[in-house]
């Protein structure tokens, strides 16, 4: 059996399409990363798979149930980390913890082994309202909440964003000690560089996944050729590269450009149509994609 599964799902509002006839599949223990931009129907999607939403048409299971006939089970065997920050801001760290636990049944004792190495991080501040925390602080009381009642399914809404680059690293490695009790998580997230933390992702546009697989077969799939290029005037260069009758597609990428180009366009070639325009200290070398690139070219393709 499946910790997830949907089929055929679509949801609109209005003339806005956000989910376009979706299927996947998620294996019991995974870690599944959805990869995508702001819009791209990442929330929706959650929110028709934690039982807060109804798809227009479809079906969708969450560790075998329904969860439209079956919600109650759903909810009672999920959890859930919304994007925006949703627990009792004038309560206190404890008082939060405490709140979840009991609407489950359980106690903080019972399950604390799930919360420890968590929870030792922000317990200094038991006693410290939840409003008054950090964004790192936050994001670790919100996930310490979400599996108090140990879930089998735990739904991560874009969890990282917003907060500090060294908060982002812990609660990944977090995630990865979560995957050891046997818990499948689905984690959402704009930022492209924590899709090699997943096991499988799919990339998502437009409610319609790109592609879907485990990252580096993703990346192995690239079969275009790519520079990184660089020179005086980067603010020129891109709209330059763009117009090169043999570059596919150009992207600005940290301090150079990343450029996809037909195999017969040598680099001697590129370097000379560059200085005609102006150009000096021009830089071009080979480069091996990431999932930005694979993301990026995809999309590209889609709206062709």
């Amino acid at each position: 059996m499946k910790a997830v599964s949907v089929e055929n799902l679509y949801k609109s509002y209005g003339a806005v399409q956000a989910l376009n006839d979706l299927s996947f599949q998620v294996d019991a223990g995974q870690i599944y990363g959805i990869i995508g931009p702001d819009g791209a129907g990442k929330t929706t999607l959650f929110r028709i798979l934690t039982t807060l939403l109804l798809a227009d048409v479809g079906t969708a299971q969450v560790g075998g149930y329904d969860v439209v006939k079956d919600y109650k089970e759903i909810r009672r065997r999920i959890g859930y980390m919304p994007g925006r920050f949703s627990l009792y801001q004038d309560l206190t760290v404890e008082e939060n913890l405490q709140f979840f636990a009991s609407v489950f049944n359980t106690t903080i004792h019972e399950n604390y082994h799930l919360i420890k190495d968590i929870y030792v991080q922000i317990e200094p501040f038991k006693n410290r309202k939840a409003g008054k925390l950090s964004g790192g602080m936050k994001q670790k009381l919100a996930l310490c909440c979400a599996l108090i009642h140990k879930p089998s399914v735990l739904f991560l809404d874009e969890p990282t964003t917003g907060v500090d680059p060294v908060s982002r690293k812990e609660f990944w490695e977090m995630l990865r000690k979560l995957k050891e009790q046997d818990i499948t998580m689905l984690v959402s997230t704009p930022y492209m560089d924590e899709a090699s933390l997943c096991d499988k992702i799919a990339l998502i546009q437009h409610g319609h996944f790109l592609q879907e697989a485990a990252p580096l077969e993703i990346i192995d799939q690239f079969k275009e050729t790519l520079w990184a290029v660089q020179s005086n005037g980067m603010h020129s260069l891109i709209a330059h590269l763009r117009n090169h009758p043999q570059v596919t597609s150009c992207f600005a990428f940290g301090e150079v450009h990343h450029v996809t180009i037909k195999d017969a366009l040598q680099m001697d070639e590129m370097k000379q149509y560059l200085t005609n325009l102006g150009h000096t200290n021009i830089r071009i070398k080979d480069i091996r994609p990431v999932i930005e690139d694979c993301y990026m070219v995809l999309a590209q393709k889609q709206q062709l």
